[in-house]
């Protein structure tokens, strides 16, 4: 395919109330709105609409501590995308399910039913699960290290896949029109990497720099090429949070109220679950200070975010006042805030350099900040040629430009010990 015949893939994070801290508090949205089932459908039915690739839920099998600062993700996602699925016709749903405490098997079996029922539109995002609340929801006393989640992983993500093979042919599930679900994986660690090399076709990251983003892209595709894939049919969307405006400075007007309703607690413990160690009591105006960190292979919870903490820091020496904010009070995701113009200059050059196939968007704010994103960015981008202005498949794995690709393993792997 030639640079011009390119097109972006574009999804939509519905993360409860919007990527910010305070984005619940913002003047023009419901407090409450993301407890309801509309918020949802609503959402994604204006994402089909403007015809992005797809819709993408977060989860995390766990009660996290953070409901007296903000909403948190209130529906099960398989259950959540069916009720999507039955309310949209061709918007691609994309979940994230735990491989370090669900069971292959049901999963796979889960996965695979709501891909059949939904013509073809679904995508599993992989996702190795970090930090105590989750463990102790399951009767465990600490998270498992970090290595020995990345190859629970690579194994449930095997039995899943040779699963998908099998359930094609059998009479309880039928079969989907895009063969099997779209394989979906978000991490950057050295383990995530590898994982991402292994089994992944759309990889959600957190590069905050162009440069960042190639040593990521070049990394997985010498993992690819060496468990014989195509790096071509990997796709990297980075994740995006978007503060629009109809001219620049009422968009940097929106992003200071969004620092002014962003609840502090909220953010200083983000960061202190970010870096490894405590900083709620920190002096905000002071740096944060270098000797503190560790190397991020040695970080037991996210590497991810922890080595895109860290990089901030060692560039830009903030204090930790001016490293909440870089970070919208936790969030982590590179933030662009400007015009549409602005802002659809930012995603051509990331996708002209090759830094990005594409973005996972998080708006500000739910919906309101997608709205502005769906009805201006989006256009922009259209009219660039950039992006599409109708749907040419049916399936996610159309949307993609995405083959399917058979199970890396004739069987399914034996699983490592339950921890």
């Amino acid at each position: 395919m030639s640079e011009n015949e390119r097109k972006l893939h574009i999804n939509v994070n519905i993360l409860n109330a919007g990527i910010f801290g305070g984005s619940w508090r913002v003047p023009e949205n419901d407090p409450l709105s993301s407890y309801r089932l509309e918020h949802y459908t609503g959402i994604a039915k204006r994402a089909e609409a403007a015809k992005l690739d797809a819709v993408f839920l977060a989860d995390g099998p766990g009660l996290e501590p953070d409901l007296a600062y903000r909403p948190g993700n209130s529906f099960e996602p398989s259950v959540l995308l069916a009720r999507i699925a039955a309310e949209t016709e061709r918007i691609g749903l994309i979940g994230t399910f735990s491989s370090s405490y669900n069971d292959a098997d049901e999963l796979g079996a889960r996965l695979a039913t709501l891909d059949a029922i939904s013509g073809g539109r679904v995508g599993w995002n992989v996702v190795t699960t970090a930090g105590p609340a989750a463990a102790a929801n399951f009767g465990r006393d600490g998270e498992p290290e970090h290595g020995a989640r990345y190859a629970r992983a690579s194994d449930v993500t095997a039995r899943v896949i040779a699963q998908w093979a099998g359930l094609e042919g059998t009479p309880d599930v039928p079969r989907s029109p895009q063969g099997r679900p779209v394989v979906v994986q978000a991490g950057a660690s050295k383990d995530g990497t590898r994982l991402a090399g292994e089994h992944a076709e759309v990889i959600f990251t957190a590069a905050q720099t162009i440069d960042e983003a190639l040593a990521f892209r070049s990394a997985v595709d010498e993992h690819a090429v060496a468990f014989g894939r195509r790096p071509e049919h990997v796709a990297i969307l980075p994740g995006l949070s978007t503060v629009v405006g109809s001219t620049e400075e009422e968009a940097l007007d929106r992003r200071q109220l969004l620092d002014d309703l962003l609840p502090t607690p909220y953010a200083l413990r983000r960061l202190s679950a970010q870096l490894g160690f405590e900083v709620t009591e920190a002096d905000l105006e002071r740096k944060v200070p270098l000797d503190a960190l560790i190397p991020p292979e040695s970080a037991g919870g996210s590497q991810t975010f922890y080595r895109m903490v860290v990089g901030i820091i060692e560039r830009e020496r903030p204090t930790f006042r001016q490293l909440l904010r870089k970070l919208g009070g936790g969030a982590g995701h590179r933030i662009v805030v400007g015009t549409p113009e602005q802002i659809a200059d930012d995603i051509e050059r990331w996708f002209r350099y090759g830094a990005a196939d594409g973005f996972n968007v998080m708006p500000d704010a739910l919906p309101s900040g997608f709205d502005h994103f769906a009805d201006q960015v989006i256009p922009e981008l259209q009219r660039r040629g950039l992006f599409r202005t109708e749907y040419e498949g049916d399936t996610l794995r159309e949307h993609l430009g995405l083959p399917l690709q058979p199970p890396l393993r004739a069987a399914a792997p034996v699983l490592s010990p339950t921890w």
